[in-house]
């Protein structure tokens, strides 16, 4: 087996078509690139026992958000020590082992959310399936460099942009398969009907001589339900999310197809050159492309490994947290203002087409890097981002104000903008890097600075749901500051001192206290997300600064071969 996924099996003959890699290259990356519609799972993860809303005993919206970060810090982690691996085995091992981590990844965590062990999907999906991003990630993207140096940045944006795709497929397929596996719990009746009991924050109705747990949907809240149902009381733990199933059965489909594109490697033999091609560094917009190459332990020595880093690391952070959270922001900006139009069909929507945006970026920017220069390409990224994000509050506020749907239509535009700038970012870097480090080692480096990858996905969801928990807790209390008591107690069953225990158990919600809110009250859902936009055009302002202060490696960190 060793000797099958060697490198020395895989190199092409003299006369291999180079464009026959970035099939196996763009497959394994449509696979892993799925962990950006991570947030389709998330109305299901969280309503495990109530199905049609979240149960006292679900899990929350931050619990299992988290799960996305750790995937993507062990994506960093593997792609560290992944990337002088990669240089040793080659990429179809590295690809094998990722397939293997990946499929089985899913399975595990299916398996968690089956016996609601929330360590088990961290270990499953997170651990073990982000150290398969990882490696999956880096495999081909030294790879197609060495196949295409006469179009790096296009090679880099080939390489990636199946990653940025992924969930252009994914979201659809994991859309179809919770539906496909999804039962709708026991439907008891209207509120009118039923006596209900409210205990220690929880809802209970009188089954056949016993309390039994329920959950309240709310008119306002059908439009959330993975199915349309009637609003009214249903039976706690009587039905089922479907997500567990779907993790299985995308496990399986996502270990087979990698294994096939993993076995299509091929690598261009030594000192290989496209014909007729000769590598040059003249040119204005090529100032700080090097023919010298710096080894991989080296690299961390300069102060450019750093600022790349620094690049990297802020570019990402601006846009993971609101992918982790893509479709419940759609669903929270929009569907109070907007019911008719944003449900959740049309949240899958946008995550589909932020994953195409996101693909279709990796690949025009890094191509356009070629010829306008890699720092020039992160200045557009910068600047523009900074001022698109800072757009996003505004029109957020401005359709609270006035439910248009033009307000819609420019939130739209301006995220997928944000996406392609996002996507090209990853796409650009691997080029930037060649020039700034050579071509030689520069899958190992790449790897290293992956763990960029890793803080931001730290740094951007918890910046996301921190900031979301700080907007939701205040809108809370500023909306009882005009709700009748008598009012709140009828609806929930419980005094207003009961308030922090209610919304602890999910009982209490923004939607659910705009239904007994004095005429006229405005909505804040939309407003939640506004502080984070504030936030990351700061990070992106920062990153500006670092990428425009880049200069050429000095001769010291040079190899002398």
């Amino acid at each position: 087996m060793s000797g099958l996924l060697s490198k020395q099996r895989i190199i092409a003959a003299p006369d291999y078509n180079r464009w026959r890699v970035p099939l196996a290259s763009i497959a394994i990356h449509l696979c892993i690139g799925s962990v950006y519609a991570w947030s389709i799972y998330n109305p299901s993860l969280t309503r495990v026992f109530g199905v049609v809303t979240s149960a006292a005993d679900d899990w929350n919206l931050s619990e299992v958000v988290w799960v996305f970060t750790v995937a993507i810090v062990f994506l960093g982690l593997s792609a560290a020590f992944a990337g002088k691996w990669l240089e040793k085995v080659g990429p179809r091992m590295v690809g094998v082992v990722s397939a293997v981590c990946w499929g089985g990844g899913y399975i595990i965590g299916g398996l968690g959310i089956l016996s609601h062990q929330l360590w088990l999907l961290y270990l499953g999906y997170g651990v073990i399936g982000g150290c398969g991003l990882g490696l999956g990630y880096v495999s081909p993207v030294s790879t197609l460099i060495r196949w295409f140096p006469d179009r790096r940045g296009m090679a880099a944006g080939m390489a990636i942009m199946g990653f940025g795709g992924g969930a252009m497929i994914g979201a659809p397929l994991k859309e179809f398969f919770i539906k496909l596996f999804y039962q709708a719990p026991d439907y008891l009746g209207s509120v009118a009907d039923l006596e209900l009991v409210t205990q220690a924050g929880r809802r209970f109705a009188e089954i056949g001589g016993s309390l039994q747990e329920v959950v309240v949907v709310g008119a306002a809240e059908i439009r959330n339900m993975t199915l349309p149902g009637p609003e009214g009381v249903y039976l706690v733990g009587s039905g089922d999310s479907g997500v567990a199933e779907t993790f299985f059965v995308l496990g399986l489909i996502y270990l087979a197809v990698m294994l096939i594109a993993a076995f299509s490697y091929r690598l261009p033999a030594e000192n290989w050159k496209p014909e007729g091609w000769e590598e040059t560094g003249e040119g204005k917009q090529n100032a700080l492309i090097s023919s010298n190459h710096v080894d991989i332990d080296q690299a961390l020595k300069t102060p450019q490994f750093y600022q790349l880093w620094l690049v990297l690391c802020l570019n990402v952070t601006a846009g993971i947290g609101v992918l982790g959270v893509a479709s419940t922001m759609m669903r929270e900006i929009f569907g109070t203002t907007l019911p008719d139009i944003v449900d959740a069909s049309f949240a899958a929507t946008y995550v589909v087409m932020i994953s195409a945006f996101n693909m279709m970026g990796r690949f025009i920017w890094a191509s356009a890097s070629d010829y306008i220069g890699r720092r020039n390409t992160y200045w557009i990224f910068f600047v523009l981002g900074i001022a698109l994000y800072l757009s996003v509050p505004f029109s957020a506020q401005q359709v609270s104000v006035n439910p248009s749907v033009i307000w819609l239509i420019y939130f739209y535009a301006a995220t997928m903008i944000i996406f392609t700038m996002y996507g090209g970012g990853f796409a650009t870097i691997p080029a930037y890097l060649a020039d700034i480090f050579g071509t030689r080692y520069v899958g190992g480096i790449h790897g290293r600075l992956l763990t960029a990858w890793s803080t931001a996905g730290v740094l951007g969801p918890l910046a996301i749901t921190s900031l979301r928990q700080n907007s939701v807790n205040t809108a809370i209390e500023e909306l009882m500051g005009s709700i009748d008591p008598a009012a709140f107690l009828r609806q929930f069953g419980a005094p207003v001192d009961q308030l922090q225990l209610l919304v602890e158990q999910n009982s209490v919600t923004i939607a659910r206290l705009m239904e007994i809110a004095p005429a006229g009250t405005t909505d804040p859902t939309s407003g939640l997300y506004n502080s984070t936009m504030v936030l990351m055009a700061a990070l992106l302002a920062i990153a500006l600064v670092s990428n425009a202060l880049m200069r050429p490696v000095a001769t010291k960190h040079h190899m002398i071969d």
